[in-house]
């Protein structure tokens, strides 16, 4: 009996982890990558989003902006894109401030907040911050928080980052950073908005 209940467990979590969905990898061009930069003039910093459910108060997704370099977003098996900007394994490039604005609306409704965090780090730090991402590759389902955890911990002043797969866990972690500003964005916009991403919105945000 004990060896039935094991084999049922285990098929129970390779459902679990079928369900979470592969990895979507994609891999913008040089040409579209250099062609959509964009260079902020703020200090070099790294940003948290963490969306939350209003309903039950889970943690929804994560995501990690860095502004090194360049600024881009570590976007994890998330579900927004810009039909104009390149991705590269959940990293997506161009990311000025309309378009910062435009993700922000676009997860935040009237099921769902968005809370922002951000501290300011060296422009050292914010550069490797920016190369963990780009060298993590595509994340699976699921597995937003444990992918930024994960390049958290491999940044200098952040090796103590204690790991987690769940959202709220690393916002409450990522909130003790001394430093890190909190803003919680809501929204009364409709739970559908599954056209905002190839609407006419999606290009006026691209012009800003």
């Amino acid at each position: 009996m004990m060896r039935t209940w094991r084999i049922i467990g285990v098929l129970a979590v390779l459902a679990i982890l079928a369900g979470c969905g592969a990895a979507e990898p994609k891999w913008a061009s040089e040409a579209d990558v250099k062609r959509a930069a964009y260079v902020h003039d703020g200090p070099p910093t790294i940003t948290l989003f963490t969306v939350i459910n209003n309903k039950n108060g889970s943690g929804a997704h994560s995501a990690l902006m860095v502004n090194a370099s360049q600024r881009v977003i570590f976007d994890p098996a998330g579900t927004w894109r810009h039909p104009q900007l390149p991705e590269r394994n959940d990293v997506i490039f161009g990311m000025s401030d309309p378009i910062v604005d435009f993700y922000i609306d676009y997860h935040s409704r009237i099921t769902y907040r968005t809370v922002v965090q951000e501290i300011v780090v060296s422009p050292e730090v914010a550069q490797l911050a920016m190369q963990g991402i780009l060298s993590y590759g595509a994340v699976p389902k699921a597995q937003c928080a444990n992918a930024i955890t994960t390049i958290l911990a491999d940044i200098p002043g952040f090796e103590n980052f204690p790991h987690t797969w769940f959202p709220k866990k690393l916002s409450a972690e990522f909130g003790k950073l001394p430093g890190a500003s909190f803003e919680v964005i809501y929204d009364n916009s409709p739970d559908d908005n599954s056209g905002v991403v190839v609407g006419p919105q999606a290009d006026y945000m691209l012009r800003g």
